[in-house]
């Protein structure tokens, strides 16, 4: 059997992904590239709900080989739906990080107990906040 047939499909990866919790933007994905993100903390819960911005991570896992990459990046997620790569506040900071945490501590067992996969940190990951 080669390796190609043994790999999990893009379509069985979506689904197995999409099961760890709310966090994969679907539609931003593609075949060996995901995208993930989590509103941790709301800046101003005062503001309506389509005005607000949050604190928060998002995680670009790309297929390297028999591996995934994780490449997370800490920020700002604006009232227009983008990310913007910025220092976190003091008082933020444990809620992001618990969140990354308990994300990745599901992602890793996941891709190793469903497709024996593993995760690697990229290079050009920041470390958890």
């Amino acid at each position: 059997m080669s390796e190609q047939t043994k790999g999990p499909t893009h379509y069985r990866l979506l689904s197995t992904l999409r099961a760890i919790g709310p966090y994969l933007r679907e539609v931003q994905c593609k075949e060996d590239a995901y995208l993930f993100d989590c509103l941790s903390v709301c800046v101003n819960d005062k503001k309506s709900p389509e005005q607000r911005e949050f604190w928060g991570w998002w995680l670009e896992l790309e297929r390297n080989g028999e591996v995934f990459e994780a490449r997370y990046r800490s920020g700002l997620y604006d009232a227009s739906g983008e990310w913007q790569e910025k220092a976190l506040p003091k008082k933020s900071i444990q809620d992001v990080t618990r969140t990354q945490e308990a994300f990745h501590q599901k992602l890793v067992k996941t891709l190793q107990s469903e497709f024996e996969i593993s995760v690697e940190m990229h290079e050009e990951s920041v470390e958890f906040v």
